[in-house]
């Protein structure tokens, strides 16, 4: 059995009266792939955002590779080892080389020392045909493309992805799905929250439901509400 990259416990959130978020207990597996469902407002986003350090809630036990986290103070080798797309994923003003290789040049390596990696990611995605196009006049599936090779460039441990298929044609959907399904045949852990039945149904594609904000790990038939 992979042990745990991430073990989470006691995930609660509140807005004013009403509880969005009642998580007793989260464990994921390395190199694992997770997707988790639910219905609208069910809290999927906000748990992967609090997982992110980009929403605040109450966590009692936080602990990622064995190693106590504060969300308080969301460490920094944090950052390099857990990656949030969103659904909608911002671009930088440039070119789509100056937005993959943004998160590599933050860590200090210069343009030219990323530029194998980041031309390894331009093919991954397929988007060697789109690099004359400012980032801005991308398409939403183009976007998410060069989403996850930005995210993907990093060699992140865990991909935290938000309904990376949502409101995508049919030929985009295809084309990220391509990207996703790579991913999760790759080594890193992945937790995909969506709605699509083909994402569902991968091999291997363990499920996670969430219910009014609690969750169940329904594959194994245990609760974890």
């Amino acid at each position: 059995m992979s042990s745990p990259i991430l073990v989470v416990e006691g995930v609660r959130k509140s807005y004013g009266t009403r509880r969005i978020l009642d998580v007793s207990r989260l464990e994921l597996a390395s190199g694992k792939s997770y997707v988790l469902t639910g219905d609208n407002g069910s809290g999927k986003s906000t748990l992967l955002r609090v997982l992110a350090g980009m929403e605040d809630a109450e966590v009692d036990l936080y602990l990622f590779n064995g190693r106590s986290v504060s969300l308080r103070s969301y460490p920094e080798w944090l950052r390099h080892d857990l990656i949030y797309v969103h659904q909608h994923p911002y671009l930088f003003r440039g070119s789509i080389i100056d937005n993959i290789c943004y998160g590599l040049k933050a860590r200090g390596m210069t343009r030219a020392s990323c530029e194998p990696q980041v031309r390894e990611a331009i093919v991954w995605a397929g988007v060697d045909e789109l690099l004359d196009v400012p980032s801005h006049r991308l398409s939403g599936g183009e976007k998410q493309r060069v989403a996850l090779a930005r995210a993907r460039v990093l060699h992140p441990r865990l991909f935290l992805l938000d309904e990376p298929t949502a409101n995508l044609d049919a030929e985009a959907r295809q084309q990220t799905l391509r990207l996703i399904r790579d991913l999760c045949n790759a080594n890193s852990t992945v937790v995909l929250a969506c709605h699509d039945r083909e994402i569902i149904q991968l091999p291997h594609m363990h499920r996670l439901h969430m219910r009014n904000g609690t969750m169940e790990f329904q594959n194994d038939g245990y609760s974890m509400a």
